[in-house]
């Protein structure tokens, strides 16, 4: 059980690992076929196919603890908001509540802190800038989703490389009436700019000031660090907002675009070494307190970055 709060941690901890690549192992490494509504929200309800997801979980968990750094687990949730369970095969399920669950199950055997997201992403595709919804048919869109969160248990809310700022915005207020801590990771392009165009100072700056409860930080998911580095060191985001409000980092092992990362059927990768290089370079001007890996990272990133992490710490 975990004595602090998710807040509290946040607040107070120099530095959090979360984890590293889900959906893309289970794609390319182990060969599961995904649901084309839930994609991998749904395997907890087959017996092995629930079991090399918990093996892939147990790694990083295992990780965070050799280094005793406190660990964000995520929810396999990402489309899996009430209408996509509606049009699944498991539309009868408490599909948000049964992972919260399994993720809870699995970190009783550890005593680092561990803290289970819940997540969710936008409606429509994430790799690009297209309009889907106003903020206020976000907030009405995405609300009851967060709020069948609320109900499973989890300790924060986490939406899922957010590639416009209406829906962001939308997501970030319907988050806030939760009552629970959230946060906001945007995709994000070299040029700085969120998909739809907006820099990130303004989508910070405009969902701060369109929240009564803003977000406890930002962050980047599906990303390079060279491709977030650069954009972080743009004129009009090298700022002193988006110093105090941006913090943290899923790194992809690929330094790809949005654009080419968008229906790329290979896993392009990078070692290890490499990709941690890159981090601690990102690390050295924007020392990110949240870092983890998304596609193309496995054990052997997340274990380096956990490496770059406790030596904060120390």
């Amino acid at each position: 059980m975990n004595e602090h709060t998710f807040t509290e941690t946040f607040n107070t901890s120099s530095a959090l690992l979360t984890e590293g690549a889900i959906v893309e192992r289970l794609r390319h490494e182990y060969r599961i076929p995904l649901d084309e509504q839930i994609v991998h929200a749904g395997l907890i309800y087959n017996e092995q196919h629930r079991q090399q997801l918990a093996a892939i979980y147990r790694e990083y968990l295992d990780i965070a603890e050799a280094r005793r750094l406190p660990l964000l687990l995520m929810t396999p949730t990402r489309r899996a908001n009430r209408e996509r369970i509606a049009a699944s095969a498991y539309k009868d399920r408490h599909v948000l509540k049964d992972n919260a669950a399994f993720l809870s199950g699995l970190r009783q055997s550890y005593t680092t802190p561990v803290y289970i997201g819940g997540v969710t992403g936008c409606r429509g595709d994430a790799y690009s800038g297209q309009k889907c919804f106003s903020v206020e048919e976000a907030f009405d869109y995405h609300l009851p989703t967060l709020l069948d969160f609320r109900e499973s248990g989890v300790d924060f809310l986490f939406a899922g490389i957010m590639p416009e700022l209406s829906e962001a915005t939308g997501m970030a207020k319907a988050m806030e009436t939760t009552g629970l801590p959230y946060i906001i990771s945007f995709m994000i392009g070299r040029n700085g700019r969120l998909m739809d165009g907006t820099f990130i100072h303004e989508a910070i700056e405009k969902i701060d000031k369109q929240t009564s409860r803003p977000p406890i930080c930002y962050m980047a998911n599906c990303v390079h660090p060279d491709i977030l580095h650069e954009a972080l060191l743009h004129p009009m985001n090298d700022t002193e907002l988006v110093k105090a409000r941006f913090d943290g980092i899923q790194a992809n092992a690929a330094a790809l675009s949005p654009e080419e990362l968008d229906g790329c059927s290979c896993l392009k990768s990078s070692t290890a070494a490499e990709l941690s290089d890159r981090l601690l370079s990102l690390l050295w001007d924007f020392p990110l307190k949240i870092c983890g890996g998304c596609c193309g990272t496995d054990a052997s990133h997340l274990g380096m970055f956990a490496d770059i992490l406790a030596n904060r710490t120390r």
